[in-house]
């Protein structure tokens, strides 16, 4: 059944809650994923900082690759949860599986061993140097004798 958008998602969670329901994992479960990797991207002397969120997620879901010029952040989850009541029948049982990914390009030229990456508090936090900057070749002239 469709439902108006008025209602959102989230329409009947709280009332679920009041059965004795635990809230799921909202953030990752959500079908509104706009608000996941947002990054902030700051510039300084020697590179960029990349500081991307992502909640919900662990240090082992969240991937990082260097292909092509491009960095790429992908995070992966899978949730299973079971309430059984006394007598072993379920009383819920969830299941999500879902991924996002992200990618930046940073330059052909930036070597893999230069890019830095760190998670902590739900937030990966990335550093790499600038690409320096290509030089244009000025045209030869070969004189013509005559």
């Amino acid at each position: 059944m469709l439902m108006p958008t008025v209602f959102g998602e989230r329409l009947f969670d709280s009332f679920m809650d009041d059965f004795g329901f635990p809230s799921v994992d909202r953030i990752a479960c959500s079908k509104n994923t706009s608000n996941l990797m947002r990054t902030d991207i700051k510039e300084n002397e020697e590179g960029f900082e990349l500081d991307i969120e992502i909640p919900g997620y662990k240090k082992d879901d969240v991937k990082v690759q260097l292909k092509d010029g491009y960095l790429t952040v992908s995070a992966s989850k899978e949730s299973d949860e079971e309430v059984k009541d006394d007598q072993g029948k379920f009383l819920r049982r969830e299941r999500y599986s879902g991924s996002m990914s992200r990618s930046f390009y940073v330059g052909e030229d930036t070597p893999e061993e230069e890019v830095k990456a760190r998670f902590e508090d739900g937030v990966l936090k990335l550093a790499f140097p600038k690409e320096a900057p290509k030089k244009v070749e000025e045209p030869k002239y070969i004189a013509i004798e005559g």
